[in-house]
């Protein structure tokens, strides 16, 4: 069985001590896929943004708040797992300077100087091991497998898994999943719980290379 990492929720970027830019992402998905990793035997390390779900007790979780705090959180229990699943949001932008004062109105527009925050599946990718693997999750609204593919050769993913905005705060997902030859490899769409299952049956067949007794018992599963 295989050590996970999965990355999971959004992150958080302050422009000054109360306010923040962040997203919609719930960290269900990445709940889901913990759980669905925990039910084949998997250990599991979670990497979450704030969220108000529960991952499941027998996963290790390591709370963090902006998105360098997860590129380090990452970097640092990457090296020690087989693989990850990056369904993490974080925020991509950050300002130039947090202020240290709340922002008063002033009648005025505010201009905000952003910057790209790292990302965190690239680094991980271009740095990864060769007995290592590497999952990422694409949301987009346009262009959608012509992206995804773009972003799986990018960060140097195995597979991306490609979703839309629908997917944010939502109970149901439907996602396709994508290989390095741009090839759809199985679409998947229910319940958060039901698409994590998918997907990790696929990782198992295509990336942690399980026993023909399991993948006859996960083909089953998919039937």
């Amino acid at each position: 069985m295989a050590r996970i990492l999965i990355s999971s929720g959004p992150t958080r970027q302050y422009l000054d001590p109360v306010r923040y830019l962040t997203n919609a992402s719930s960290g269900r998905m990445g709940r889901a896929l913990a759980q669905a990793s925990l039910e084949l035997g998997h250990e599991v390390v979670v990497v979450s943004g704030p969220v108000d779900v529960e991952y499941p007790s027998a996963a290790e979780v390591i709370p963090v708040v902006s998105t360098e705090e997860m590129l380090d959180a990452c970097c640092e229990a990457f090296p020690r797992c087989d693989g990850m699943i990056g369904t993490a949001a974080p925020c991509d932008y950050r300002p130039v300077r947090v202020q240290p004062h709340k922002i008063a109105k002033t009648g005025q527009p505010l201009e905000l100087h952003l910057i790209e925050t790292p990302d965190v599946v690239a680094t991980l990718g271009a740095d990864k091991r060769k007995d290592q693997w590497l999952v990422g999750f694409a949301l987009e609204t346009d262009d959608l497998r012509i992206r995804a593919l773009v972003k799986l050769e990018k960060k140097s993913c195995d597979l991306m898994v490609l979703n839309g905005p629908q997917a944010m705060h939502s109970l149901d997902n439907e996602v396709e999943i994508i290989d390095r030859r741009g090839r759809v490899l199985q679409a998947f769409g229910g319940s958060k719980e039901d698409v994590a299952r998918g997907i990790l049956r696929i990782i198992h067949k295509r990336l942690i290379a399980p026993d023909r007794k399991m993948a006859r018992s996960l083909e089953k599963q998919g039937k």
